[in-house]
């Protein structure tokens, strides 16, 4: 039993959420899948994946062991990285993990650039709308913080924005234009649960005011349609669904062309920054080092309106509990 490929075997089935979907990834035969799992269980004395027919679920044990794996392969993958740092380019897997927005319009435009830079360094991203619990697991998480946070994450600013609350003239058109935060009471709410939390403060729309010295407010809301998924959100709200609170990174372009209205201007819902979340563990892969500075680069296709400020200079720092875009 080769105990590392059967190791290597086990994570991509659950991250591909599937033994014929890993068979592909890994070039394999499904056979040659199957048998790895079995080897690697019979030799565990332990169940680690419940296989039924439309997909696979790991088990309690299968999900401890899941995170060693994780932690191990990138320790093997790293040694190797740097063993060979010096006699050639650099190549492997880097192991990603960011919120659905930050991975379709923050992550996904800069692809292609670094795929032509850097060839043999493919990207395996994985989604989770609250990826601050899993950090350990991948080589560089990105999610996004509030501002005055502190806490336990090693982290690399990246870009800072503020969220905004817009709709499109349509709907303005059909329901009037508020001119208050009290206003909005009257309005259907897009809404994004900012937090893993439930109950009636859970449903409230929070505004701060842009330049201070006003109290914030906290309101009661309608909530027309609410999703984890920003895309259903930001779809909504262009076809003038209701009033949603974007980031400026998203809508600037929209604001621009008047697709979008950005109402009570003197008013956020918070300011926020992009970081770069890393494992704790002590070698960073010069693979990772590559994509921190080229992410540091110029976005693609910015124009003047959708550039933002740029967080301030890495110092690697601690990160806390994030919100999550």
């Amino acid at each position: 039993m080769d105990k590392l490929l059967c190791m290597r075997v086990f994570q991509r089935v659950i991250d591909e959420g599937g033994f014929a979907a890993a068979s592909r990834a890994l070039e394999m035969s499904p056979a040659a899948v199957t048998r790895a799992i079995a080897q690697l269980e019979q030799h565990l004395g332990a169940r680690l994946i419940q296989r039924t027919t439309r997909r696979v679920a790991v088990t309690e044990s299968g999900e401890l062991y899941l995170q060693r794996v994780r932690s191990i392969l990138a320790e093997v993958d790293d040694a190797e990285a740097a063993a060979t740092a010096s006699t050639r380019e650099i190549q492997g897997t880097l192991h990603l993990l960011a919120t659905p927005v930050l991975a379709s319009y923050f992550l996904a435009p800069r692809i292609a650039r670094w795929r032509e830079k850097y060839p043999k360094v493919s990207l395996d991203l994985m989604i989770d709308p609250f990826p601050q619990n899993r950090v350990e697991e991948f080589d560089m998480t990105f999610m996004v913080v509030e501002e005055g946070y502190d806490a336990s994450v090693v982290a690399r600013p990246l870009i800072t924005t503020e969220w905004i609350v817009c709709a499109a003239p349509a709907y303005l058109q059909r329901y009037g234009t508020p001119t208050t935060p009290e206003e909005l009471r009257n309005h259907d709410y897009l809404r994004f649960p900012w937090q893993q939390a439930s109950g009636p403060s859970s449903r409230r729309l929070h505004l701060k005011p842009l330049e201070g010295g006003t109290a914030p407010v906290s309101l009661d809301m309608p909530v027309g349609v609410q999703s984890v998924s920003f895309d259903v959100l930001y779809r909504a709200t262009l076809d003038g669904a209701g009033v949603a609170v974007l980031s400026r990174l998203l809508v600037a372009s929209h604001l621009a062309s008047g697709a979008l209205v950005h109402l009570l201007p003197e008013w956020i819902f918070g300011r926020y920054t992009i970081y770069a979340a890393l494992p704790s563990r002590k070698l960073m892969p010069a693979r990772v080092k590559a994509f921190l500075d080229f992410l540091g680069e110029p976005a693609p296709r910015q124009t003047a309106s959708e550039r933002l400020s740029p967080a301030q200079p890495a110092q690697s720092r601690s990160a806390a509990t994030p919100r999550t875009p």
